[in-house]
């Protein structure tokens, strides 16, 4: 499923991860840290791949379109799970 998001929105949800989420994403789907991170905006080709992430350059830093939200699902997962542990 497909999710249409702005760009600026894509890297605040990346900004309130805690650190070492993009290397458990990573291992729980069974790709490479840098595919994720090139998720979430990052352009590390050489070491990572491209993830269905179509850019439109406009307001709010443009338009992302997420062939597969099944990362940006996790990664509010995550957000989520944090906030709890801190309550």
């Amino acid at each position: 499923m497909s999710k249409t998001i702005t760009f600026n929105e894509l890297r605040r949800v990346k900004d309130q991860l805690p650190d070492g989420t993009m290397q458990i994403i990573a291992e729980k789907l069974n790709l490479n840290a840098e595919t994720v991170r090139n998720y979430f905006g990052g352009t590390n080709w050489e070491n990572g791949e491209s993830v269905g992430f179509h850019y439109e350059q406009g307001p709010d830093g443009g338009i992302v379109t997420l062939d597969d939200t099944t990362i940006l699902e996790l990664a509010y997962e995550m957000i989520e799970n944090q906030a709890k542990a801190e309550v």
